[in-house]
């Protein structure tokens, strides 16, 4: 539908959650995510290794004038640098996972995204790629996962689609919400975090914990499971830091007797 018109004002958009592509593969999909995300008043988008590379011409072309999405967008290795400077991070995905997390609605977790964003923190959505979605490591990164109603027989949706659906309940969710101070209270940023867990498995290793191998990826992912639905305070995780150089001083001096 037609519905331009520049001589109106923008939405003063306030705080709100980056959106990342997680390995697009198609130019076309990733400018609709941005077309989208213009239309509901989302501004930041982060793109993870895309397939056919970055800057992408058909992107630009399927994007409709939201080229300053495309052109502000941030290109990432990895998802977890994707995350690394947020407080939350939600994925939208259609597959069930055995993975203990809440499952919310696309309404609930923007409300949820909301009451995270008026308390001063950063948060960001996960979209997988056209094919294969996100993997069970890319969930793993998240608090939450966004699973969108649909038809169970046919659920898969258009990257695009995906998008605009979240960020429609985005902008019809409420109003903007006022920040906070928050201060210590905020949680840990993903980035320490995921330096925490990647120490924390460094030790179960040497202590022969993660066996069989072939276990360890899914134990490790069930231990950071227990990590990002804790919400825990950057004070929170030092402490577990020292949690851990405590164990590693009493073993080293159990080895020096």
């Amino acid at each position: 539908m037609a519905g331009t018109d520049s001589t109106k004002a923008a939405v003063s958009v306030g705080p709100s959650p980056a959106v990342i592509l997680v390995r697009p593969q198609m130019g076309e999909n990733i400018g609709a995510a941005a077309r989208a995300m213009k239309n509901f008043g989302l501004e930041q988008m982060r793109i993870v290794d895309p397939r056919d590379g970055w800057p992408n011409e058909k992107a630009h072309a399927m994007a409709s004038r939201a080229d300053d999405i495309l052109t502000g967008a941030t290109l990432y290795d990895d998802s977890p640098a994707a995350v690394a400077d947020l407080h939350a991070v939600y994925a939208a995905t259609a597959r069930s996972r055995e993975m203990e997390k809440p499952c919310l609605s696309p309404r609930d977790a923007v409300l949820d995204m909301r009451t995270r964003l008026g308390a001063g923190q950063r948060v960001g959505i996960l979209f997988g790629g056209e094919k294969a979605g996100l993997d069970n490591d890319d969930a793993t990164l998240a608090q939450a996962i966004i699973q969108i109603p649909a038809n169970p027989a046919f659920s898969s949706l258009n990257l695009g689609q995906a998008v605009l659906l979240v960020a429609y309940e985005w902008f019809t969710s409420g109003p903007i919400p006022a920040v906070e101070a928050a201060g210590d209270a905020l949680p840990v940023s993903l980035d320490e975090l995921h330096f925490f867990e990647n120490r924390l498995e460094d030790e179960l290793t040497r202590a022969g914990f993660l066996k069989p191998p072939e276990k360890r990826p899914s134990m490790m992912r069930n231990l950071r499971n227990i990590f990002r639905r804790a919400n825990l305070t950057g004070q929170e995780v030092r402490s577990l830091h020292g949690v851990i150089s405590a164990l590693i001083r009493r073993e080293d001096d159990k080895d020096g007797d």
